[in-house]
């Protein structure tokens, strides 16, 4: 017994570090060094090619980028399942795309998806697979020569290799997915994008510290004579994954390096660099293949139509900065740029623009900015940079993003919300959120109500405020507030209707100068209802964000050393930081921030199955009813699963949080302007479990028509 028990002992141990060694670990002993290695992707100088039928043929890469979050849950909870992603291939590859790129390791769900969604298939989905650098790997070595650096970049290589071959299994972590992955998922996958957003530091610093080095020389990659530090770090990473591939698996694949403005080749005058801070470039024109790599590199740029926008502030601009119209195109030039200083395929890995209510950029040349545009326009623009980036003859694009996304906050909204937070509510003030063609809005199967004039979604509630001839309803999800105002015998050109708002007991004014109308408590907010053009929202001076975080880049006035009254009667209008300088400031230093009112609504039909859906609708008269859906963070919530709003900015000299149990609500009209707008209370109640539903956007059928389109004209060929 004693020996049967051993011999177990033994056994289990050996199957264990079998186990450890064929799946946890990158060893493994060639058997067969002088077997061929073969490739199904290929390049020329201009093109992609694909092998099909004993022959390579071109292919375009189209598609579209998927990233892994969905409302309730944070990226590193992966959970996504399956299914979801089965759904999702189906409707991608309906909408006339060939290709899917993911920018990490995912969840063992995807490739068991990938592979049950293209075994079959004659028409499979592609796979361009990213290797994002970690944070903590960019952070914590400036110098992208020291080992630290590169060794775990070179690490995740390996994984990222057995894990398309089907041959890994990852723990739990949060670097990446984890699970069994055992389907070779590896007839689908074109290539590998490595790297992610890189530091612009670190690469400047590399490249300072080592002048002069040796450069880089490999068995399937080599650096030229003008080559950078980085760019040799990048060259050796590239070398050492297709070096793995084709020893383990006898396999190649195209191979590039992640690239965008920010560190783009391309010199630019001083007074550019300077305002941009663009103190880093990568060119991968200096990094070479020798004849052993028989597939290829691209080179591959995230690209938008409005940032960094460098081209904007050239004080010549050449004939081809314009379009066919005559109209300056920045986006065309830029592209131009990029195809004539390449010898190598280009694809635009990044491309698209927000459905957001919310805008961090402006295009100052075609309007096609970073938010603010209708699920519509999002497709217009989507068609038009498209059709852009296949005029110069770029070998693919891939559009950003595939589904929106939560955890989102831009830049010129991360201030205001709690980030810890993000996964539960959707904040369509940041513009970041609403990049992809598939949205998840709030409600298992419909939102609560839809701003298009049918009230029949408001029989069961009861009134909120009522003032004489005036009501006002409200209800709230996950996204919105939303109030149904009713004013007996509306008149949108004559009336005007006043509603203020209470949201915290710190601050407020019970009298708004402008308006000249009182109100029985102290009012943070006032909604202007003037028709259809002039209705927007105000905010008490004290709390407003802009006036307190940006005033000194606005007006050139230090909001602290002489803070609005807590009682102010001045509301201001609501308005969003565009940008803190600008490159014109160089030489005229009176040249303040750009900014933009965020407080306008927009008259509009909010419901996607009518024909006159804007899906920008913040309100909709309907003879005596007016309904309006606000974003919580309009009314400076940072949390509204939690009922958590800004506190007094002046007392904290910033942004801090505080919990409400409710907010003061109230109506009146220019009709009655003398008497005093009572204010009743509303209360509020958070939440912790999300509902959302999927919709695929006006836009994912418009692409849909074009892509299919050209998929038809060209088996018709």
């Amino acid at each position: 017994m004693k020996k049967f028990l051993i011999a177990t002992v033994i056994v289990i141990s050996l199957a264990i570090g079998i186990n450890y060694i064929l799946f946890f670990t990158s060893f493994f002993i060639d058997f067969n060094p002088d077997a061929p290695v073969m490739t199904i992707f290929n390049t020329d100088n201009e093109s992609i090619y694909i092998l099909k039928n004993g022959k390579y043929e071109r292919f375009e890469i189209k598609g579209v980028n998927i990233g892994n979050t969905i409302p309730g849950s944070f990226g590193t909870d992966y959970s996504i399942t399956k299914y979801d992603f089965l759904r999702w291939f189906r409707q991608i590859q309906e909408m006339g795309a060939n290709t899917i790129r993911v920018y990490q390791i995912m969840n063992a769900d995807f490739y068991n998806a990938l592979y049950q969604y293209n075994k079959d298939n004659d028409n499979p989905l592609y796979l361009l697979h990213g290797l994002t650098i970690s944070d903590y790997v960019q952070n914590s070595h400036i110098n992208a020569m020291d080992e630290d650096f590169y060794k775990e970049i070179i690490k995740n290589t390996y994984i990222l290799v057995d894990i398309i071959h089907g041959n890994r299994q990852l723990v739990l972590n949060q670097a990446s997915g984890y699970g069994f992955y055992l389907r070779d998922v590896s007839p689908w996958v074109i290539g590998y994008i490595l790297g992610s957003n890189w530091n612009s530091n670190t690469i400047a610093y590399t490249n300072k510290l080592h002048d002069t080095h040796e450069g880089y020389s490999g068995k399937y990659m080599y650096t030229s004579e003008e080559a950078t530090a980085f760019e040799s770090v990048l060259a050796m990473i590239g070398d050492t994954i297709i070096d793995y591939e084709s020893k383990r698996y006898k396999e190649q694949r195209l191979i590039s390096f992640f690239n965008w403005p920010s560190t783009d080749p391309f010199e630019y005058p001083d007074y550019i660099t300077e305002f941009f801070k663009k103190c880093a470039s990568v060119d991968v024109e200096h990094i070479k293949t020798t004849d052993a790599f028989i597939s290829g590199h691209f080179a591959s740029y995230h690209a938008y139509p409005y940032y960094p926008g460098y081209l904007n502030y050239f004080e010549n601009k050449e004939f081809w900065f314009k379009d066919d119209q005559g109209n300056v195109n920045t986006y065309t030039a830029y592209l131009k740029m990029l195809k004539l200083h390449h010898s190598i395929p280009i694809v635009i890995t990044e491309f698209g623009v927000p459905t957001a209510r919310g805008m961090a950029h402006e295009d100052t040349n075609k309007g096609y900015n970073q938010g603010r545009n209708t699920e519509y326009e999002q497709g217009k623009i989507i068609i038009d940079t498209y059709e852009q980036i296949k005029s110069v003859n770029c070998a693919g694009s891939l559009l950003y993003i595939w589904q929106d996304d939560w955890t989102q906050a831009t830049w010129n909204t991360q201030h205001a919300v709690d980030e810890k937070r993000l996964i539960y509510w959707s904040d369509s003030q940041s513009s970041d959120q609403g990049f992809g063609i598939l949205s998840f809005d709030p409600g298992e199967e419909d939102v609560l109500c839809h701003v298009d004039g049918d009230i029949t979604e408001w029989e069961n509630i009861n009134p909120a405020v009522i003032n004489g001839d005036m009501k006002i309803y409200m209800q709230y999800d996950e996204k919105y507030i939303y109030y149904l105002v009713y004013k007996k015998n509306y008149d949108e050109k004559s009336d005007i209707l006043y509603i203020p708002i209470d949201t915290t007991p710190k601050t407020g004014s019970n009298y708004s100068t402008e308006h000249d109308v009182r109100f029985d408590a102290y009012a943070d907010f006032l909604i202007v209802i003037d028709g259809q053009e002039e209705t927007r929202i105000l905010v008490q001076e004290r709390y407003d964000t802009l006036k307190a975080l940006y005033d000194q880049y606005v007006n050139g006035v230090n909001p602290y050393s002489n803070p609005p009254q807590k009682n102010s009667p001045v509301f201001n209008q609501i308005r969003l930081i565009l940008q803190l300088e600008s490159v014109e400031k160089i030489n005229n230093p009176d040249l303040m921030a750009q900014t933009y009112e965020t407080g306008i609504l927009t008259h509009g039909n909010s419901n996607p199955k009518d024909d006159e859906y804007n899906s920008l609708a913040d309100f909709y008269i309907n003879e005596d009813y007016i309904e309006m859906r606000i974003p919580w963070s309009i009314l400076n919530f940072s949390d509204p699963s939690k009922m958590k709003v800004h506190d007094d900015y002046y007392e904290n000299y910033g942004v801090e949080f505080i919990n409400i149990k409710g907010i003061g609500i109230g109506i009146g009209s220019n009709q009655n302007k003398g008497n005093i707008i009572k204010m009743s209370p509303f209360k509020l109640k958070g939440w912790d479990k999300v509902t959302y539903h999927e919709r695929l956007k006006q836009s994912y059928y418009m692409i849909k028509q074009v892509w299919t389109s050209e998929g038809m004209t060209k088996d018709n060929e």
